[in-house]
């Protein structure tokens, strides 16, 4: 192969920018699965959280980024999932396992009938729209206290770990959400390398040209609305596992809020805006509490406003252009 395939400095081949995606991503799953041997049950904790909210993100991230909708109700459709798990777990004894799925068809069909309204809105209108879900739905909870156990709560079992696992509980949690963020991101990433990420991609960019050329924007509007509330669905399942409690007051319309936060200074449309997206969630607003207990919500926001200023396509992009300067340096070596 000649020096033109492949630049040379000082008789090294320079690494091209994607190996050094896919010597990221290695490091990455590497570091995934060494961390919850490395860190103290509080910290696996958390970062079994951060893989709760990036497969929440996921799916933000796929109507958002990817299909150009918005949405302020996924908070809701994340309790929907939380609940159903929930339901099942305290009502019929069901295996953590299979409370999984079930969250995910309910949130699906749910999402389904959402994207209805999505073909005659768009902007602020279908964010209000949407934004309704999490607005009625802390007090419909609250209002069935036979079912959701009311403003109490509900109170229940973690998975236990198989003893041939040799795993802590904390640890086997941590598995459990790495296994369902893994295979979430690697659905999402075929859906989007197929025709139908083409023709989402087309939608978001723009509606009438992708009409014109024959995709269906009735179908892939609602499909995008439908795929999305199930991946808020399945994380909002997930959450039930590892926190064994759900309240009302755990998913107000602060938390639909916070996640759309998170997937923007995550990254619309990116690989990893989801995963960084997650991280911002959990330990922002804990940080901002710590700074200021008075008034947490100023500092949430100017932090906020720095990122943007710092990265307008978000913490992914920030890093892109990293990766992209590394590259260029060492082809001018």
């Amino acid at each position: 192969m000649s020096d033109v395939d492949i630049p040379r400095t000082a008789g090294l081949a320079v690494p091209s920018a994607t190996a050094l995606r896919r010597l990221a991503v290695a490091l990455v799953a590497v570091a995934a699965c060494v961390a919850p041997f490395q860190l103290e049950p509080f910290r696996v904790f958390q970062l079994t959280m951060v893989l709760v909210y990036a497969v929440a993100l996921l799916g933000l991230n796929l109507l958002v980024g990817h299909a150009g909708q918005i949405s302020l109700g996924h908070g809701g459709f994340f309790a929907i999932g939380a609940y159903t798990a929930a339901v099942m777990l305290d009502r019929w004894d069901t295996p953590h396992v299979l409370t999984l799925p079930a969250a995910m068809a309910v949130t699906f069909a749910l999402g389904f009938g959402l994207g209805v309204p999505a073909l005659r809105l768009r902007g602020l209108y279908l964010a209000l729209v949407t934004m309704t879900i999490a607005i009625f739905l802390v007090p419909l909870l609250k209002r069935f206290e036979s079912v959701t156990g009311g403003s109490m709560g509900l109170t229940l079992s973690r998975p236990e770990p198989p003893s041939w696992t040799g795993l802590a509980e904390d640890q086997w949690l941590y598995f459990l959400a790495l296994a369902v963020a893994t295979a979430a991101g690697l659905a999402v990433w075929s859906l989007l390398r197929s025709r139908v990420g083409r023709a989402l991609h087309a939608v978001r960019d723009n509606e009438t040209a992708a009409e014109v050329m024959g995709v269906r924007l009735a179908r892939y509007k609602t499909l995008a609305f439908a795929w999305s509330a199930m991946l808020a669905g399945a994380a909002g399942a997930v959450n039930t596992w590892v926190i064994a409690f759900v309240s009302p007051d755990s998913f107000t319309v602060n938390l639909s809020i916070l996640l759309l936060a998170g997937i923007v200074v995550g990254g619309l449309g990116s690989t990893f805006g989801p995963l960084l997206g997650g991280a911002f969630v959990l330990f922002v607003p804990t940080l901002a509490q710590d700074v200021n207990q008075a008034a947490p919500g100023v500092v949430f926001g100017v932090v906020i406003i720095l990122i943007m200023y710092v990265a307008p396509r978000g913490l992914a992009g920030l890093a892109g252009r990293g990766g992209r300067f590394l590259d260029q340096a060492l082809r001018k070596k």
